[in-house]
């Protein structure tokens, strides 16, 4: 079956072996190559076909503009353009003199055209309907965050900029993939450009939650379209609209989204947050540096960052924590190891204390000060570093953490080694209950939420 496109015909549907229509007399065969199959939208300025190439039948799209106001046709041949100087897999293709016009019968007012790639699946507004607004998860949200940022850095660089970019506008392929649709907005920043946005002459595009407020003032720049894309990547993260009034605050005009997005690391929910900036130099500079921050969100974590999985725990509960007695060698150890230490520097410091001031008086207190400095910066330097072990400790295998077993901070440390000194000295208990607790924790390790395990 072909149908013809005429919008005023009465019978579109033909048999596939005629060349005019049978109720209109319109031509079913478009530049001699094409035949209308069925129809895949319409909406707007504008009506979408699947079509049959005769040359190599093979299925395309062709999208028809039913209103030939000025503006309407200027924005239908920018597409044209665009979709024809830009190449990539994430952007339609259409061939040379994919654009043309098309005259039905008795009508004075003709029918701009142009055939595309076919892209096979949904949309994302769809995609996400059809899933009853269940949100997708961060790895996807990564991969396909990274996939339409690569797009958008090949239109960037060819000094475009979309200006429409919404769920509806993102192409889910049937076979994975996504494909940035609807270049009919599209921008390219020139010198006209420069000279037509001051003086308000630019056309403005508008989707309701999805365009920044630079571009609703006539002033779109290519920042514009990672506000757009942020506020997409809101919609498939919560399966709410921008403007839902479920995250919408418009006395603030701002949205709260996260609570709706517990699946998502922070990281990642501030480099969306960043895209969606109100002023555009508080956005991303450009695509690279995106791609940059969701490279490093993506990048595993150290091991030793890594929260203790149950399994792990249950083992250290069992085997691994560090026994009384090897926590007090090794704290004799360090002892041993500070004094001497201590004791080097005092000498050295006294006699130079001495010589210059040609007494000995009060030497003994700031010796003294000048050990507990040695004592803290020891033990907090070693604690927080890589090894999360002084030097008694590593002798005996054993390294201190936090209660999920991750690396320590210098902050930490230091709470810890204060910690040490109160319950060693006000309260006189010291390790004594790392003897009795489950985890062996001595009463500085319970204060600064700390263990001692083996390595």
């Amino acid at each position: 079956m072909s149908l013809c496109i005429n919008p005023l015909c009465s019978q579109p549907k033909n048999p596939d072996n005629i060349l005019f229509c049978q109720a209109c007399g319109s031509e079913l065969l478009l530049e001699g190559r094409y035949r209308a199959m069925q129809t895949l939208g319409e909406g707007g300025f504008g009506k979408t076909y699947e079509v049959t190439d005769a040359r190599n039948n093979t299925l395309k799209v062709l999208k028809i503009l039913i209103n030939n106001q000025q503006k309407a046709v200027e924005l239908f041949q920018r597409e044209a353009e665009v979709l024809s100087f830009l190449n990539h897999p994430g952007i339609p293709k259409v061939e040379a003199n994919a654009y043309f016009v098309y005259f039905p019968r008795n009508q004075a007012e003709p029918l701009h055209c142009l055939v595309m790639e076919k892209i096979e699946g949904l949309d994302l507004q769809e995609y996400i309907r059809q899933r009853q607004h269940r949100p997708i998860d961060q790895k996807l949200a990564i991969q396909w965050l990274t996939e339409i940022v690569n797009i958008l850095q090949q239109v960037h660089s060819q000094n475009f900029f979309h200006r429409d970019i919404k769920p509806s506008n993102i192409m889910l392929r049937a076979t994975g993939g996504l494909a940035l649709i609807d270049f009919g907005t599209a921008r390219q920043v020139s010198g006209t450009y420069m000279v037509k946005q001051p003086q308000g002459q630019v056309t403005g595009i508008i989707s309701v939650g999805y365009t920044p407020q630079e571009q609703l003032n006539g002033q779109a720049i290519p920042q514009s379209d990672f506000f757009a894309l942020g506020r997409t990547f809101v919609y498939l993260l919560t399966g709410k609209e921008p403007n839902d009034s479920a995250i919408y605050n418009s006395y603030t005009d701002e949205i709260t989204w996260r609570n709706y997005a517990p699946q998502i690391s922070p990281p990642l929910a501030d480099l969306i947050d960043q895209m969606m900036a109100r002023f555009a130099g508080n956005r991303p500079i450009n695509t690279q540096a995106i791609l940059q921050q969701l490279s490093a969100i993506d990048r595993p974590t150290p091991l030793y960052q890594q929260p203790l999985s149950v399994s792990q725990n249950q083992q250290l509960a069992i085997h691994e924590y560090a026994g009384f007695w090897t926590r007090v060698l090794a704290a004799f150890i360090d002892g041993i190891i500070l004094y001497i230490v201590v004791a080097l520097i005092g000498f050295v410091f006294g006699f130079i204390y001495a010589a210059v001031l040609q007494t000995a008086q009060g030497v003994e207190g700031i010796a003294a000060i000048l050990g507990v400095i040695i004592g803290w910066l020891y033990y907090a330097l070693m604690e927080s570093s890589e090894q999360q072990a002084t030097l008694g400790k590593q002798a005996l295998g054993i390294i201190v953490t936090d209660i999920d077993g991750k690396k320590i901070s210098f902050g930490r440390a230091t709470g810890r080694h204060v910690a040490k000194w109160i319950s060693a000295i006000i309260l006189l208990i010291g390790y004594i209950s790392a003897a009795f607790t489950e985890k062996k924790q001595a009463l500085h390790d319970m204060i600064a939420g700390t263990l001692v395990i083996k390595k």
